[in-house]
């Protein structure tokens, strides 16, 4: 019986999965346009490349290569967003970045199998207390997202240790109501209040 089950749970979970993957796929003849139109805005401010790579640590502390549009300007240091100046903040890719749209060009990463849509964001390599605070928290046991909990409520990686229990929170709590209510707030703002009385995150 328990077979039965953990076979069937495998079973939604694919089936989940193969969803996700024909919805992006799907959506993609809308979204590349407008990331077509985004990198050539960032072009026109400050040349190439326009796209941004960086290594993240993803599930089971596998490093990874994560793309966005590149926001910031080409001197800016390897550092967490907190901790970068803001005069380093391309003015286009400031409004990219309110609106998230630099996050898109990671639904690659999304279908390379290395993100989901929703889990903890992936930090930096160099975070090394932010992966040992995950790490005590059994973080790393599942992939990290586009978006999660944590930026939705407003947490960022200059607390790692409280970052690390909020999205402890949302492992513990996961669901695919949640997960909708997530991109819900992601995308549109709604629910981030909700979400942060419902969990008491301050």
């Amino acid at each position: 019986m328990d077979n039965f089950f953990q076979q069937n749970y495998i079973i939604e979970l694919l089936n989940m999965k193969i969803l996700r993957n024909i919805l992006i796929i799907f959506s993609l003849p809308l979204i590349i346009p407008l990331i077509a139109l985004s990198c050539f805005l960032i072009f026109l401010e400050d040349g190439l490349p326009v796209i941004f790579k960086q290594q993240r640590l993803g599930e089971n502390e596998f490093p990874f290569e994560i793309y966005k549009i590149r926001t910031m300007k080409k001197a800016t240091k390897e550092a967490g967003t907190h901790e970068i100046d803001p005069s380093m903040h391309l003015f286009f890719g400031s409004f990219l970045r309110k609106i998230k749209f630099d996050e898109f060009l990671q639904l690659i990463n999304v279908l390379n199998g290395q993100l989901n849509l929703i889990g903890p964001r992936p930090g930096l390599i160099t975070q090394l207390e932010l992966a040992q605070e995950r790490r005590k928290l059994d973080l790393f046991s599942i992939k990290p997202g586009v978006t999660g909990l944590s930026q939705v409520c407003g947490c960022n990686m200059s607390n790692p240790s409280f970052l690390a229990k909020v999205d402890r929170i949302y492992l513990d709590n996961k669901s695919f109501l949640l997960d909708l209510m997530i991109i819900m707030a992601t995308l549109t703002g709604i629910y981030r209040k909700t979400l942060k009385r419902k969990f008491q995150i301050d």
